[in-house]
């Protein structure tokens, strides 16, 4: 009998990427505060960090940011990623997360802004609502082809390379030829970090120009953190 339960829930987040929050040790993660800090201080002494956001679906784990460096630089450059993804691949991962996650995320911070807030819950003890369990709207393959093919090395290497690999690594889904939120995608990128980024970029003008961004006002509600929601 396992009786060190830290150590295996982060063997199994290790090993399988990520759990769905409706995991029992996951449930457990998120309301025993004892126990989330043991994981995230045992994770820290490894160079990891918890990727628990609080509108997603999934919990994971990444590098901790001050180790970063010692896994990306390396010969005087910084890698695009640690999992083989080539550069058109990685810029790919940004338009599909700004195209999937970033209107899912509006929607889910309305509707939680209706919501009435008790001040003496706390976010961990509530079950997962529907805001969190939004589905993201599919994006249409021959839709994403057309308007970025050209602009990431062509058509045929996004549908023959580009897709299959972020599909395999868990960030899409493909389901009758449409591109789906995969399990990963939505703890791709730090929201709070990187939407401004993509709001306030050219990316934004890009993306509106061809009519796939829903348009995302500059004073949405920041997503609260799981330690103060």
């Amino acid at each position: 009998m396992n009786t060190d339960p830290a150590a295996r829930l982060i063997a199994r987040l290790l090993a399988l990427r990520h759990l769905p929050r409706e995991d029992l040790e996951v449930r457990r993660l998120l309301v025993d505060t004892s126990f989330r800090d043991e994981v995230e201080i045992r994770l820290a002494a490894s160079g990891l960090r918890l990727l628990a956001q609080p509108f997603a679906a999934h919990i994971s784990i990444a590098l901790a940011r001050e180790h970063e460096a010692a896994v990306f630089e390396q010969n005087d450059a910084w890698q695009a990623s640690n999992i083989g993804l080539p550069k058109d691949a990685a810029a790919l991962l940004v338009i599909l997360w700004a195209l999937i996650i970033l209107p899912k995320r509006e929607r889910q911070m309305a509707s939680e802004s209706t919501q009435t807030d008790t001040q003496n819950e706390l976010f961990e003890t509530v079950k997962l609502t529907p805001a969190a369990h939004d589905a993201s709207r599919g994006i249409p393959e021959n839709v994403l082809l057309e308007d970025y093919g050209k602009l990431l090395g062509g058509k045929a290497r996004l549908q023959q390379f580009a897709l299959p690999q972020l599909s395999r690594l868990g960030f899409i889904e493909r389901r009758n030829k449409v591109i789906h939120e995969g399990p990963l995608l939505d703890l791709a990128f730090d929201y709070a970090e990187f939407a401004p980024r993509i709001l306030e970029g050219a990316l934004s003008d890009l993306l509106k120009q061809r009519g796939m961004l829903e348009a995302v006002p500059n004073d949405a509600p920041e997503p609260a953190s799981e330690d103060n929601a």
